[in-house]
């Protein structure tokens, strides 16, 4: 089993870091949390272990991650109907745009046309693995095995 991962994104070059990881991950719109109070967005997701895949398992494990996003001025979204929390969204990409540095607007595009669109202060995002999801293979669950 590989390593859980724990990256920090800063600019554009780790943000694409980031999105080659969470690309083709399963959101569900009721695990987009907007917390408008804290600046900060967090978005549950399922995402593949690319990792894994590239070496060459047969299997493609997914995982449990966290994807934060702080220091957020202003969240808005396009064809996310966050009234439906059972909607399946895939996640095709991040994007940045500076503006005024060290700000500018990061992009989530998702595969049914949706849009996530921050404007921030600045790029600081987090990705973190929790575990495996209720597909992942090979793992023992806690107290068991």
């Amino acid at each position: 089993m590989s390593r859980q991962l724990k990256l920090i994104a800063l600019d554009a070059d780790d943000l694409a870091v980031i999105s080659a990881h969470v690309q083709d991950a399963r959101v569900q719109s009721s695990d987009i949390i907007w917390r408008q109070s804290e600046k900060r967005l967090v978005v549950g997701m399922s995402r593949l272990d690319w990792e894994q895949t590239l070496d060459g398992e047969a299997e493609p494990r997914r995982l449990v991650a966290a994807l934060r996003f702080d220091r957020v001025l202003a969240c808005k979204s396009r064809d996310i109907d966050l009234a439906a929390p059972d909607t399946t969204l895939d996640l095709v990409g991040i994007e940045f745009h500076g503006q005024d540095a060290p700000g500018g607007s990061t992009l989530l595009l998702f595969a049914q046309g949706g849009a996530i669109r921050l404007d921030v202060e600045c790029l600081e995002c987090e990705l973190t693995d929790l575990g495996a999801d209720e597909l992942g293979t090979g793992l023992e669950v806690e107290g068991e095995g």
